[in-house]
């Protein structure tokens, strides 16, 4: 059975069970907190918290998605049997009781059904654990009982404290609760032989982890307490890159169709078999699946947030390409094969294919001519040693290696960064002068402005909302200036605006400024800031206590200031030149008529 089948099996049965399908939401989350999206309740965490109404948004109360996600704590593990840094999340949620509402039972009868009855897993490899009480929270006997009713043995129902059977919150206080794992046996060969090998087994591979069913019925408070929750919600996930592997009897997601059309197009391009090479074969398989999704949603390879992950992986692939004889230009060979597997599916691969292969194109050609200098001096350091923190931000600053990729390097050689704080604190001084050359650049007008210089930096943030809604939201202010006769704007954008999308971002900012929009300011702590949706690209720079400049419902910064009192002062804004400002930035002029 391969991916498609399966996904499409999957939803399949939770409308039949009248659950809503809701498509997956972008890879760049809302929560500004986080760089990616992690997990399919993501999305939801609004209504799973009972600040938003789910019956009004959705018109029931059960929900299904595949969601896209990238997790990137785990890339240095990229090349084992189930690591991957971009997945799919197979869920379905069912938020807050009532009679139409379900939980444990319900949560677990569906599992059970669809993994038994729909994908006809043998039962007898399914072994479930639940939590066992711990911390004045008691043990999970509604869930122990209900397995048992539906014929599992009490030695498949295996009982684990928090660690293992308790899910979040994922910050200090929140939503929490008890869940129930779901795991299979792969049999005997993937096994450690020991006498007691069972689930979560520190030792082997063979019980996988397949299906978690988390019962969030808790609250901890301030004080670490956990207290009931007045809505209780039933929230899974079931990753589709390991369960696929399992029903083709593969060991990994990588000899299945997910994977495999990327590692036979590598085998075709570097004249080498997977078998010989599969570490590295898989390291290259899942970074340009992961590249490919993140840079469809805008993203652009940089030093900072989801731009350093993007190029970590992008320059991590061209390292590796090389060691396999890869010749230029593979990364858009590879691309397509990617974009070709899933456009029908996720069809905005394939509308932002020239985008992603042009961003893929600019990084190889970028990185290609230090990678070579870079690596000999590298290698002529760890020849005699290991290598010192100062010495690796060297190489990172002239020859852009993360520092990953230093400490990667390091090790394939037995050697390692010493002294990796000295690499720190060069890093923080680098910042504070790049901050100090950047005041004028990012504060657009400073702190003495005149009345139109105040209209024009206004402005900017019409013209920054306008240009994320027609170009979309990966458009992020890259530095503005600002004088009495015009503003300048850089922002995050791949390549040229048409007239058309020029004339739609002018229309846009002069129907805000004919509204008379209000132009209120609060003062924040920036976390309260992010958390209410403000827009916040230079985080470095920014106080314990940021104000927030909010222009009606339409744009909301966190900002320095100044600004006018409300829109209808500004007048008419007109663009009179975009153009090129660096790779992957674009530069508008615009006037206040």
């Amino acid at each position: 059975m391969n991916s498609r089948e399966i996904r499409k099996k999957f939803l399949d049965f939770f409308r039949e069970k009248a659950h809503k399908i809701v498509p997956s939401s972008s890879l760049i989350p809302e929560d500004q907190s986080v760089l990616f999206t992690t997990a399919g309740m993501q999305q939801f965490s609004l209504y799973l918290a009972a600040k938003k109404d789910v019956l009004k948004d959705f018109g029931t109360r059960h929900l299904a998605s595949c969601q896209k996600c990238v997790r990137t704590g785990d890339i240095e593990s990229i090349g084992d049997d189930t690591h991957h840094v971009f997945f799919e999340m197979l869920g379905n949620w069912s938020i807050g009781e009532d009679e139409k509402g379900y939980f444990k039972e319900g949560a677990i009868k569906y599992a059970l059904e669809f993994l038994l009855d729909r994908l006809n897993l043998d039962k007898n490899r399914l072994w479930i654990t639940i939590f066992k009480g711990e911390k004045d929270i008691p043990k999970d006997k509604e869930s122990f009982d209900f397995c048992r009713k539906k014929g599992f043995p009490e030695e498949r129902i295996l009982e684990f404290g928090m660690e293992d059977n308790f899910w979040g919150p994922p910050a200090k206080t929140g939503p929490c609760g008890p869940c129930l794992e779901i795991f299979y046996d792969r049999g005997e060969e993937y096994g450690c032989k020991s006498k007691d090998c069972g689930p979560n087994c520190p030792r082997c591979k063979r019980f996988v982890e397949l299906w978690t069913l988390v019962f969030m019925e808790y609250l901890k408070d301030q004080e670490g307490k956990y207290i009931l929750l007045n809505q209780r919600n039933v929230d899974t996930g079931m990753g589709l890159e390991r369960l696929t592997a399992i029903l083709n009897n593969k060991p990994s997601a990588y000899e299945t169709d997910l994977f495999l059309p990327i590692i036979s197009k590598i085998e075709n391009l570097s004249g080498k078999k997977y078998q010989e090479n599969k570490k590295i074969f898989r390291i290259l398989a899942d970074h340009i699946r992961a590249s490919v999704f993140i840079a469809s949603e805008g993203v652009l390879p940089s030093n900072v947030e989801r731009g350093y992950i993007l190029r970590r992986l992008l320059r991590r692939m061209i390292r590796f390409g090389r060691m396999q004889g890869l010749r230029s230009g593979f990364l858009i060979d590879l691309g397509k094969v990617v974009i070709e597997n899933y456009r029908d599916i996720y069809p905005e691969l394939q509308s932002h294919q020239a985008d992603i292969l042009t961003v893929f194109q600019n990084e190889e050609e970028k990185f290609a001519r230090t990678l070579e200098r870079g690596l000999k001096e590298t290698n002529a350091i760890l020849e005699k040693g290991d290598i010192e923190g100062k010495d690796a931000f060297r190489i990172y600053e002239t020859y852009g290696f993360p520092l990953e990729m230093i400490e990667e390097i390091a090790k394939e050689k037995g050697r390692k960064i010493k002294n990796k704080e000295s690499f720190q604190e060069a890093f923080k001084k680098h910042q504070e002068i790049s901050r100090a050359g950047a005041e004028k650049k990012f504060g657009g007008i400073g702190k003495e402005a005149t009345y139109e210089a105040t209209k024009l930096h206004t402005a900017t943030h019409l013209l920054h909302q306008a240009l994320r809604e027609v170009l979309g939201k990966h458009v992020r202010q890259m530095g503005s200036d600002i004088t009495p006769q015009r503003l300048r704007f850089d922002f995050s954008h791949p390549k040229k605006l048409t007239p058309q999308e020029i004339k739609k971002v002018e229309d846009i900012v002069n129907q805000k400024i004919k509204e008379d929009l209000e132009v209120k300011r609060e003062e924040m702590s920036y976390e309260q800031a992010i958390k209410s949706g403000a827009l916040a690209f230079f985080k470095e720079k920014y106080p314990p206590r940021v104000s927030v400049y909010s222009i009606g419902n339409f744009s909301k910064e966190i900002c320095a200031g100044p600004h006018v009192k409300r829109t209808s002062e500004l007048g008419h804004f007109k663009i009179i030149k975009e153009e090129s400002s660096g790779a992957g930035v674009r530069r508008i002029r615009a006037i206040l008529e």
